[in-house]
């Protein structure tokens, strides 16, 4: 297969008197790595790695220009002191050896502000709205993460300040302050967070401002605050130095949320303020209930429409976000819907997605499978978690060395676990066995492809990883010790996964009974599947697919599955976690009536709070 040249995603790009060495950024996401404001050695070798992975640009997550006033974490950057300096510049210094570029994000974090809170000040709005923040999709969580969620605010609650003459002229000028620290960092860009519901966010939204002086009613009154901050940033780096601004594209929720029209007027505002480049994102208005709209969405190149709405109304460059896969992004930048793309959760990933793509090794990137459990740790004040990239926030330790001598590794199961240790084994240098009992690599995974496609992407790259690497791999092959033994292995990781066994109540062993691994094995057609639970010409069907082939393939089944499953119309699936959910949603799509059972209060966990 002749691997696609990214031609527009890998071309040099300028952003005032900046060159870049392609189009992709790493998009502003907290790391919460610093402590107490300033850059730890985590922090560096996160951005680093990113960096090194071929990104032309690496912004920061949010910091605070105040801090610790206006900041929504004691471990996010801050910018509102010279002691800050030395550790901003230490990471300038880091990421510019490995030939990338680096931009600060300010802000100021507004009804956000969870520092302010915890320290007993109030947060800045532009108005005081009736009712408070919308805190109703609480009631689905379970009291610890309420309790987390209370640990940023040490349990207080949130008080408000109407922003007055004096507190805006304050945040612009603690902008400025900031601006000229970090320049004198030699960090190379800024950009100024405009969007998520934060300070200058609230002020361009009629949904938060609802002032009728200078600062609110029009879009030029409500873009006032955003062009002042512009301005004096401008002021303290100079004509050539990079001035991004981030903007919702959209808000999501509210009737009179900003829309693309609007932005695209308060964009061509901010560029006459000398603004060089516009960052499209969108937000939510309540993020416990729609976070997947915004900021961080689902549907891949969610925010396309809105992106070209705001290209059409400025002539400075224009970056897109919203699940950009390299694919979508070269289409866009081509098309000159956009100039440059930020990528996210796939750098989280795979910190070495550019050098790959470049490289032609497109199916070596590491896919995101937009599980949300990165993410999730944000709404705690921790550190973020990768499903798929257990480096992710560890970059510092989890550095793969070759190994000092020659060794075999014998890996038995080939689920995600068992072909991710043959993964690393193999990288190192080991000689790597992986023994399968079945007739295929990904274990359960495999299985979960079936109701969670974006798995799929998952179960593909290991199994192309595993081949690229050399692995020996024996399928439909029991482990005993005689084989084991046989193959005089150095070191042995048994990774066969749990098993689920049947509740302890009457009748859970009658043929209709399925276990996960029961069902698994009856709609995959495995050799071994307990088939009495079917009628006849259920037994024959599934017989005749395995026989055939139509049964390999996951994809195969998917589509199978709506015209005929060997499962009853009515189902009841005992237990509410993510599994159960995602095989509910999965009958139910397939004409099943589906009951699901649970004994806790909650449904969906252990999902990741934003996908629930």
């Amino acid at each position: 297969m002749t691997e696609r040249s990214y031609n527009s995603l890998l071309s040099t790009g300028r952003i005032a008197g900046l060159e870049l060495s392609n189009r992709v950024f790493l998009p502003a996401m907290d790391m919460n790595l610093c402590v107490e404001g300033e850059i730890s050695d985590g922090e560096i070798a996160h951005y680093t790695a990113r960096a090194a992975g071929g990104t032309a640009m690496v912004i920061t997550g949010t910091g605070a220009v105040a801090w610790p006033l206006g900041a929504t974490s004691r471990h996010q950057p801050a910018f509102s002191d010279d002691r800050f300096i030395p550790g901003i510049r230490r990471l300038a210094d880091s990421v510019h050896s490995v030939g990338g570029r680096l931009c600060m994000q300010l802000c100021h974090h507004g009804k956000t502000a969870s520092v302010d809170t915890a320290d007993g000040r109030p947060q800045l709005v532009p108005s005081l709205l009736e009712g408070g923040p919308d805190m109703s999709a609480l009631r689905d969580n379970p009291m610890d993460e309420l309790m987390r969620l209370a640990t940023a605010t040490q349990g207080k609650k949130a008080t408000y300040k109407v922003a007055d003459e004096d507190d805006l002229a304050w945040v612009v000028d603690q902008f400025a302050a900031a601006a000229r620290r970090v320049k004198a960092t030699g960090v190379d860009a800024i950009e100024i967070h405009a969007a998520h519901g934060y300070l200058l966010s609230t002020f361009l939204s009629r949904t938060y401002n609802k002032r009728d002086d200078r600062w609110g009613g029009s879009i030029e009154n409500r873009a006032r605050l955003t062009c002042e901050v512009v301005r004096a940033v401008k002021a303290e780096v100079g004509v050539d130095y990079p001035v991004l601004v981030r903007v919702n594209g959209h808000e999501y929720g509210p009737e009179d949320g900003l829309t693309a029209a609007e932005t695209a007027e308060a964009a061509a505002l901010i560029q006459s303020a000398g603004a060089d480049a516009i960052h499209v994102s969108a937000n939510a208005h309540n993020p416990f209930a729609n976070f997947t709209d915004g900021p961080l969405p689902n549907t891949v190149a969610a925010y396309r429409e809105h992106t070209k709405t705001i290209k059409r109304a400025v002539t400075i460059p224009v970056v897109a976000v919203g699940r950009m896969l390299p694919e979508v992004a070269d289409e866009m930048i081509a098309a000159g819907e956009c100039d440059f793309v930020s990528m996210g959760r796939q750098l989280l990933a795979d910190p070495d997605l550019v050098n790959k793509i470049r490289a032609g090794e497109r199916r070596s990137v590491r896919p995101c499978i937009n599980c949300y459990v990165c993410v999730e740790q944000n709404f705690f004040d921790g550190n973020p978690k990768c499903a798929v990239n257990p480096a992710l926030c560890n970059e510092k330790v989890a550095v793969l060395t070759p190994i000092d001598r020659a060794q075999h590794v014998v890996v038995i199961g080939s689920g995600p676990g068992g072909m991710e240790v043959a993964r690393v084994a193999a990288t190192r240098g080991a000689k790597v066995t992986l023994i399968e009992k079945s007739g295929r690599l990904g274990g359960t995974m495999w299985f979960s492809q079936l109701t969670t496609p974006a798995n799929a992407m998952l179960v593909d790259w290991l199994t192309h990883e595993i081949e690229r690497l050399g692995v020996d791999v024996l399928t439909n092959t029991v482990a005993d010790v005689e084989l084991v033994e046989s193959l005089r292995p150095d070191a042995v990781i048994v990774a066969t996964g749990a098993r689920r066994g049947r509740p302890a109540v009457p009748g859970a062993d009658l043929p209709h009974v399925l276990t996960g691994d029961g069902l698994r094995a009856v709609i995959t057609g495995e050799a071994d599947a307990d088939l009495s639970g079917i009628g006849v010409l259920g037994r024959v069907a599934v017989g005749v697919g395995r026989a055939v082939g139509l049964l390999s393939r996951a994809d195969r089944i998917r589509r199978l599955s709506k015209a005929w499953m060997p499962v009853g119309r009515r189902v009841v699936v005992i237990g509410g976690g993510l599994v159960g959910l995602e095989l509910a949603e999965y009958l139910a799509e397939r004409g099943r009536v589906v009951t699901v059972l649970e004994e806790g209060k909650h449904l969906g966990l252990p999902m990741a709070m934003p996908r629930r």
